[in-house]
């Protein structure tokens, strides 16, 4: 078995986000969904704003997703209200319809944070090796992990 490397250059960016290319076509909707979503939302009643999102364009339709169907139910209701408000913007006078899905939805939650403390004692500690430390790259590194200590306060010790 062989394996044969392909000697292919890298495309410019703007031929990947053409008009005839799939990435940009994709961009072009996914810009498309984030404005209706905003537009939707800047729109909707203030207890409604974080339970409704729009999921997609496809064949005139615009589909809306929420994680209950409480929501959904009064959106049938505002159809006309809504396809008017959709109308607005552009890119969306083609929007016929809507439709309407009960999916779980999981906001984007930021990671939680490691936050790790450094001791007095151990902040001292660091700051002597980096005296006695001749390599100059070393030193700076020594410095600035002892740089994360807090201050010492009079007196106090740590365990």
């Amino acid at each position: 078995m062989s394996i044969k490397v392909k000697r292919s250059q890298a495309q410019p960016i703007s031929r990947l986000m053409g008009k005839s290319s799939d990435i940009g076509k994709l961009m072009r909707l996914s810009k498309l969904i984030d404005q209706a979503q905003r537009h939707l939302q800047a729109h909707l009643p203030e207890p409604m704003r974080d339970h409704i999102y729009v999921g997609g364009f496809r064949d005139g339709r615009l589909t809306l997703i929420s994680g209950q169907a409480q929501w959904l139910t009064w959106l049938r209701y505002e159809q006309d209200r809504l396809l008017t408000l959709i109308h607005q913007l552009p890119g969306f006078e083609g929007v016929t319809g809507f439709t309407f899905k009960v999916r779980p939805v999981r906001t984007v939650q930021a990671p939680l944070r490691n936050t790790r403390s450094l001791s007095c004692s151990a902040g001292k500690t660091l700051a002597d090796c980096a005296q006695d430390t001749d390599h100059p790259a070393l030193k700076r590194a020594l410095e600035r992990l002892a740089s994360h200590a807090p201050a010492e306060q009079g007196n106090d010790q740590d365990s």
